[in-house]
């Protein structure tokens, strides 16, 4: 049974619980990831510690040439990826070009060693003016993606067998053992999320790790980011931190920065997953306005029925038409 022939049927708009709406009674609060990307570091633990604990195939070690990004993107078999983008633009105050060549570092050096300065072979350098092609302004974009369990989640509501189900967490997970490899869900997520192995058909997405959510432990991949890019929790508390964040960042002059996939207003209803970004949507390879393509299913059907009805009228009438005609041949000949 899908999510949309539940509780009032909603394809699209605001939603304030998902889980109960779904059919859960009493259930807990909905639980979510915010993934602050001004301090991913690129390690790739979630990644890996992914991957571990989902017992998630190896999809390829060769160097892709693409930076230092091998992963590529979200699939089947990468259920976290964090991306890589190099731009020539320093993060606010932070220059990631700060030149320190008026640093004498052999007589820094030869005072660690107990050798005295004036013994040491410097050469003085002279630092390039602020600005010059020579200084040049550098700063990586790293980000972590992961499937956004959406409010209204398309790819649940397209699925004809019930392998995609929602949680009374709020999250969505695909039942890999009920999965009938149709692939319907693939072409219906708005952010390319899901997708088929190629050895057997079937559909794997990120599950937010539901087992270990049932026993009351955060995902894999939040318990393993070093520097908490990664949040896990009640979802209403993560979106007041986010916001907390965006305030403190612009204070601090970044101004750039920005939340995506938060607000239960957008096209999707707000997803369970969401960032905070230091560029725009398109930069980081996420669609800027993302719409549930199930929204207009609603308008679809009722366009349909009244174009059946039009035609069917249209029948009846020639029908009725050449009735009459033949009634009236008929008196003639009489």
């Amino acid at each position: 049974m899908t999510e949309s022939i539940i509780g009032r049927n909603l394809l699209a708009g605001p939603e304030n619980d998902p889980a109960g709406d779904a059919g859960h009674g009493e259930h807990p609060p909905r639980v979510g990831f915010f993934t602050d990307t001004s301090v991913c570091i690129g390690c790739k633990a979630c990644e890996v510690a992914c991957k571990e604990w989902n017992a998630i195939p190896e999809d390829g070690i060769e160097l892709s040439g693409m930076s230092y990004d091998n992963t590529q993107g979200l699939g089947a078999s990468s259920w976290r990826h964090v991306a890589f983008i190099e731009q020539s633009k320093p993060v606010g105050h932070a220059h990631a070009d700060v030149d320190h060549s008026d640093v004498d570092v052999l007589a820094l050096a030869a005072q660690g060693s107990g050798t005295p300065p004036e013994e040491a072979a410097v050469t003085p350098t002279t630092p390039p003016e602020a600005g010059s092609e020579e200084r040049g302004e550098l700063r990586w974009l790293m980000s972590s993606d992961v499937c956004k369990h959406c409010t209204h989640a398309a790819c649940l509501d397209v699925c004809p067998t019930g392998s995609l189900f929602r949680t009374e967490f709020g999250t969505v997970v695909v039942q890999e053992d009920i999965c009938n490899g149709c692939g319907y869900c693939v072409p219906a997520c708005p952010y390319g999320v899901i997708e088929q192995r190629p050895d057997d058909g079937r559909a794997f997405k990120c599950t937010m790790c539901y087992d270990r959510l049932g026993a009351g432990q955060e995902p894999a991949c939040a318990k393993a980011c070093p520097t908490e890019s990664i949040q896990f929790g009640p979802l209403d508390e993560l979106r007041e931190r986010a916001e907390a964040r965006v305030a403190q960042l612009h204070e601090a002059g970044v101004g750039d920065a920005r939340l995506y996939g938060h607000d239960p207003e957008d096209g999707v209803g707000g997803d369970g997953a969401f960032f905070l970004l230091l560029d725009e949507p398109e930069v980081y390879g996420l669609p800027p306005d993302p719409v549930v393509t199930t929204r207009d299913l609603p308008d679809m059907w009722r366009h349909a029925g009244a174009a059946a009805l039009t035609l069917l009228g249209g029948l009846a009438a020639v029908f009725a038409a050449h009735g009459r005609n033949d009634a009236l041949k008929w008196r003639i000949r009489r």
